[in-house]
């Protein structure tokens, strides 16, 4: 049986979105929907970043409160090497290494 965001609520104080975990906290009724939506927020802020955890905190004023750990996106610098755009030369057979061997650097 699958659990549902509101069960991992009960049992667990989070649940999981998208792979993110969400700890709501002194928020009655909250749903899925409004994770995702705080999640999308968050998204659109920190584009390049990837949203670690979320915990979602009701304040005095019956606002909420937003704290979130976010770590960068994992990216592969592109080079270009003799003609081609690669990120490295893992996946390259032995005559197009030899051709990147000979080839004249310039510095």
């Amino acid at each position: 049986m699958e659990r549902t965001f509101d069960d991992e609520l009960a049992r667990y104080g989070r649940a999981y979105v998208d792979g993110v975990p969400v700890y709501p906290v002194g928020l009655e009724g909250f749903t899925e929907n409004e994770a995702r939506a705080y999640l999308e927020h968050i998204r659109k802020t920190y584009p390049t970043e990837r949203i670690q955890s979320l915990t979602v905190k009701a304040e005095s004023d019956g606002n909420v409160r937003l704290e979130y750990t976010v770590k960068p996106v994992d990216f592969q610098r592109i080079r270009r090497i003799t003609g081609y755009l690669v990120g490295d030369m893992s996946r390259w057979g032995d005559a197009k290494r030899a051709e990147e061997h000979d080839r004249v650097k310039h510095m």
